[in-house]
């Protein structure tokens, strides 16, 4: 299968080898690709995980992961709830929760999360900022929970 039939496939307008009920559960339609050997240039924005295996240029905006898988190239700014690199990424990243790079994955860029991991073969260059979500002021009249010390 050539790569526009697959992406056709993908967005549901090619030949029906999946009945729709299978179509509905897969984790690929309910998400987003870019598939090894594609390129794609814009903007990714909204809900959902989002996997790069070919080459993304542009934006991802996400309230979901990014996976950026082996091989993958990704020149863009990424923000989302939680970003895994296995490819090539440059750029500017904001994560949530957590970003982890690894072993086969490259970072050149900022990177600004709450938890930051990199696996022995990673690549990073650039600045990393890992801040802890700010805690929630105790409400007056509250009392602090008790601290537990060892005698």
């Amino acid at each position: 299968m050539n790569p526009f039939s697959a992406v056709l496939r993908f967005l549901g307008l090619g030949g029906d080898a999946q009945p729709a009920e299978r179509r509905a559960r897969d984790p690929i339609v309910l998400g987003g690709l870019v598939g090894e050997g594609l390129v794609l240039k814009g903007e990714v924005s909204g809900e959902g995980d989002f996997q790069v295996l070919g080459k993304f240029e542009g934006e991802i905006m996400l309230t979901g992961t990014v996976h950026v898988g082996e091989g993958a190239e990704v020149d863009a700014n990424i923000s989302a709830t939680a970003i895994v690199i296995g490819g090539v990424v440059r750029g500017n990243l904001s994560a949530s929760t957590r970003v982890e790079i690894l072993p086969t994955g490259t970072l050149t860029g900022t990177l600004k999360s709450g938890s930051f991991t990199a696996a022995e073969g990673a690549t990073v260059k650039g600045e990393v900022w890992v801040e802890r979500p700010p805690r929630p002021a105790p409400v007056l009249g509250e009392q602090p929970a008790p601290s537990l010390t060892a005698r």
